[in-house]
């Protein structure tokens, strides 16, 4: 599930770029429409057009109608797809391959055996749960239109009852969907909706029953027929999860998505960067992971996707691969910084955030992963080195040589990160282990990044800071804990047992 970007500004070039994005994709959904429906007519396309054309101007009225529906949502609800060419390409991609799913498998198949969940699936777990129940409705609403207006060869009692389907399976798998880790489990999900599938075309078919006269010669009985539609329900809603399975991974490569499932090949100790990462830089390793652990129990504490945070504070750092030895974490008791000026080392020390970015967009990784890498920082001042300057000259210093280069954060789950890292920084330098301590700590990271204006990007409250600054005070004064001091003591062996000895 994608994370949301907090739009503050829209223009009306922002408008205008959008919405002839929008037609161009409207005008490639009506070329794919017209080839799957007109492919196999143009030997008499006049003749034909003059039966149906009205049909067919009608359902493309009704579907630039529901374009521009999906739009104004979109205006409304998300700009952030607006704003993004891959992430508009993305959902009309969803629904064009739907439309062809649908119509090849309606006419060689059965309208029941169509795959009515995935358009809910996809768009839950490639952009989010309010988006997937919105495109839901349009895409049931799509296929009815090509259905009802285009001639096809099915009764109007099976066009709706179709319709009715498609929009309560898919409610279903988006209910369902926010359940289930693993993809085994998105399986499970298909089997479950075919309960109400089958359901529906029992119900809806069951007037047949009633109705049923005598049966002709070579006709199939009623109940025969409703066995067969409720077998290609089930064939529907599994083929729903299992092409879901199929396309996803291609999404995912295509449209550089961060899904749960590459969540998990992200963060896994097989993960290229993560290796490189350990080896190399093992001090900033050991940070990341411990930031990342403070970044979960943060989400978790605002609602914020945890996934989501854990990754992104895995590769925070992963800039620092460029020069490992000159930050602190990885060096011993030498200090490379001692022999550079302060200039040099804060434009050492800033770079990170964006190699880290650079770095991640190379290796083709999500997007996401590298604007937290390059936003984590903001543009705050680095402290040591500013101050380390202005003890070394009489005259004034411009600050803004000495701090990071932004941009500031654009998410949460970015301000999440920005907190977490500093914070466990400043407990374990100021050794604060009591509660109190850990409390004073985290409280002036929070009000410094709020004096220097780094939240004014991101939809971030203070009621959010809150809940962030208990949540760090609860974890980290669990990882910095006192301990008691063990005793020193030798051990010897004698013929009557092992005997201590106080040193």
């Amino acid at each position: 599930m994608a994370v949301k970007q907090f739009v503050t500004d829209w223009t009306k070039r922002d408008t205008l770029k959008s919405s002839m994005l929008f037609l161009l994709h409207f005008v490639i959904m009506i070329a794919i429409a017209a080839v799957l429906l007109l492919g196999n007519k143009m030997s008499n396309i006049g003749e034909y057009m003059k039966e149906k054309g009205a049909g067919y101007l009608y359902a493309l009225f009704c579907l630039f109608l529901l374009v521009l529906i999906t739009y104004l949502y979109f205006i409304f609800e998300n700009k952030s797809i607006l704003l993004s060419g891959k992430q508009t390409a993305l959902v009309f991609a969803v629904l064009d391959v739907y439309i062809v799913l649908s119509y090849l498998i309606g006419e060689k198949l059965d309208i029941y055996a169509r795959p009515v969940a995935f358009v809910a699936l996809m768009i839950f777990i490639l952009i989010g749960r309010r988006e997937a129940i919105f495109l839901n409705i349009i895409s049931a609403l799509l296929i009815f239109i090509i259905d009802t207006f285009t001639g096809g060869t099915a009764d109007a009692t099976a066009y709706y009852s179709s319709l009715i389907i498609s929009f309560s399976a898919g409610m279903f798998a988006v209910f369902f969907c926010g359940r289930t880790k693993t993809r085994f489990g998105v399986v499970l999900i298909g089997i479950a909706i075919v309960v109400p599938i089958d359901l529906i075309i029992l119900l809806l078919e069951v007037t047949t029953l009633v109705n049923a006269g005598p049966v002709s010669v070579g006709e199939m009985p009623a109940f025969d027929r409703i066995v067969m539609h409720m077998g290609y329900g089930l064939f529907g809603g599994i083929t729903s999860t299992v092409l879901y399975l199929t396309i996803l991974p291609i999404f995912e490569g295509i449209f550089n998505c961060l899904t749960a499932y590459r969540l998990r090949e992200l963060t896994s100790s097989d993960a290229k960067i993560l290796k490189e990462l350990k080896q190399k830089a093992p001090g900033t390793y050991n940070h990341c992971m411990m930031v990342a652990q403070l970044s979960e129990a943060c989400a978790a504490a605002i609602g914020e996707n945890v996934d989501y945070a854990r990754a992104a504070a895995m590769y925070h750092d992963v800039g620092k691969l460029h020069n490992p030895e000159h930050f602190t974490e990885n060096q011993g008791d030498y200090n490379l910084h001692d022999e550079l000026t302060p200039e040099l080392s804060a434009d050492i020390i800033r770079s990170h955030a964006q190699d880290g970015y650079k770095l991640i967009r190379a290796r083709h990784l999500p997007e996401f992963l590298a604007d937290v890498a390059i936003q984590h920082h903001g543009t705050m001042p680095i402290r040591y080195f500013y101050a380390k300057a202005l003890k070394l000259t009489d005259g004034e210093l411009n600050i803004e040589d000495f701090s990071y280069l932004g941009p500031k954060p654009q998410t949460k789950i970015a301000a999440i990160i920005m907190i977490a890292d500093a914070s466990e920084a400043a407990v374990r330098a100021t050794n604060a282990r009591t509660p109190e301590a850990a409390e004073k700590a985290i409280r002036s990271v929070i009000e410094e990044r709020m004096d220097l204006e780094q939240f004014s990007e991101c939809d971030i409250t203070l009621v959010d800071l809150t809940k962030i600054r208990l949540a760090l005070v609860a974890a980290l004064t669990g990882v910095y804990h006192h301990r008691i001091k063990y005793p020193n003591i030798k051990y010897r062996h004698t013929e009557s047992g092992t005997k201590g000895e106080s040193l």
